[in-house]
């Protein structure tokens, strides 16, 4: 199936809201329990593009399909190359590669900007886990995340804990020559 990633804009939130609704109500993918209102949404959209890319994958009908944005990972300023990424997929359109595309593209903004670390906080399911795979988990793997820590029993949902880890990605060299990180809208 063919596709284009493009930059998201505020007028896709109902159509990326639609995508992330499902995981709010049917699993324990986000530790969020209420959907937020499109105007909240709206605004997560606007104030992530300030400085980091947002991205969707739509098809050839241009429906989106997928979704990938960085965020802050701290704010204090020694944390500036680093960065935190998300990735949702419509239910019905995981196993097509799109999440890996969709990584890819946004790990290319990520370095124009001069960001050197990308990071991936997942929850993580423990055998009994009724609403989470660790299927978040093995794409990270493949597309080059490492396990760098485990919270255990941090995160309560669907009447049950889960864990968290967190998975991480060097996108340069960490050398004590760094250039400075350049917003988003700069770049582009």
């Amino acid at each position: 199936m063919s596709y284009t990633i493009r930059i998201a804009t505020p007028a896709d939130a109902q159509a990326i809201l639609d995508i992330y609704a499902p995981y709010i109500l049917e699993t324990a993918i986000t530790f969020e329990y209420d959907v937020p209102t499109l105007e909240e949404f709206r605004g997560r959209v606007e104030n992530t593009l300030k400085k980091y890319p947002y991205l969707v994958l739509e098809n050839e009908e241009k429906e989106i399909l997928g979704y990938a944005y960085a965020s802050q990972f701290h704010p204090r300023a020694a944390f500036a190359w680093a960065t935190e990424a998300s990735i949702y997929l419509r239910m019905d359109s995981k196993g097509h590669g799109y999440g890996r595309a969709l990584y890819t593209k946004l790990e290319e903004y990520l370095v124009k900007q001069n960001i050197l670390s990308v990071n991936a906080c997942i929850a993580y399911a423990k055998p009994d886990s009724t609403h989470l795979t660790n299927a978040s988990v093995a794409f990270h793997e493949k597309v080059g995340y490492k396990l760098c820590c485990q919270f255990h029993d941090i995160g309560f949902k669907f009447d049950q804990w889960y864990d968290l880890v967190w998975m991480e990605k060097k996108l340069g060299e960490h050398n004590k020559e760094v250039k400075p990180v350049i917003p988003f809208p700069e770049i582009e």
